[in-house]
């Protein structure tokens, strides 16, 4: 036996659906062979109406799945998803001279299949991460510390009015000036001269 013959299958199916099968085919044709929470996820983001149909056999057939059989939703695949014709509908509007034009309502029949995927079978390849570039660690030399020390008393040693200089312009410029509202003009009057 192969594994495909023992794989469990699961399936719903919605009857008799007032919809055109050409159009359902559409939106069926988008969740073949995907999980069920990719298939959910194109479904809502789907504007045809026919989307909100087959939604309706997914669901039905998942609560299937996890009711009869003890499986796990989000662990399915859509193994198929079909539409097949149903029943067409005659019906007749009155044209003008007294003719007849013939109104066809079809209907269709909509079926969805589940199976059981394996982990990671149906998923995307995983993308490259951009990792930055590994730079080479150099050892610290020892050296290099006694240096940072004494350069840093050479830059300390400032007299007070030094320092009150560099504090008054820094304090200047953390108060950014506010700017002026503009004075409202008053709307002109007519006067007759201006009119003539």
């Amino acid at each position: 036996m192969s594994a495909v013959e023992t794989q469990q299958e699961v399936r719903a199916v919605a009857k008799w659906v007032r919809m055109s099968p050409r159009k359902a085919r559409l939106v069926t044709q988008h969740i073949r062979g995907r999980s069920v929470p990719e298939a959910r996820t194109v479904l809502a983001f789907t504007q045809r109406a026919a989307a909100r149909e087959v939604e309706k056999v997914l669901r039905s057939a998942v609560a299937n799945a996890e009711a009869n059989h003890g499986l796990i939703g989000d662990n399915l695949v859509v193994a198929a998803a079909y539409v097949d014709e149903g029943p067409v509908m005659k019906r007749w509007r009155a044209r003008a001279r007294g003719r007849v034009a013939r109104i066809k309502k079809p209907t269709c029949h909509i079926t969805v299949k589940l199976v059981p995927g394996a982990e990671g079978a149906f998923a995307a390849p995983p993308r490259p991460t951009a990792e930055p570039p590994v730079e080479e660690q150099a050892p610290e030399p020892v050296a290099a510390e006694p240096e940072t020390a004494e350069a840093e008393p050479e830059a300390k040693p400032e007299t007070a009015e030094e320092q009150k200089q560099d504090t008054e312009p820094k304090a200047q410029a953390e108060t950014p000036e506010e700017p002026k509202p503009k004075p409202r003009r008053s709307p002109r009057k007519k006067t007759e001269e201006t009119e003539s």
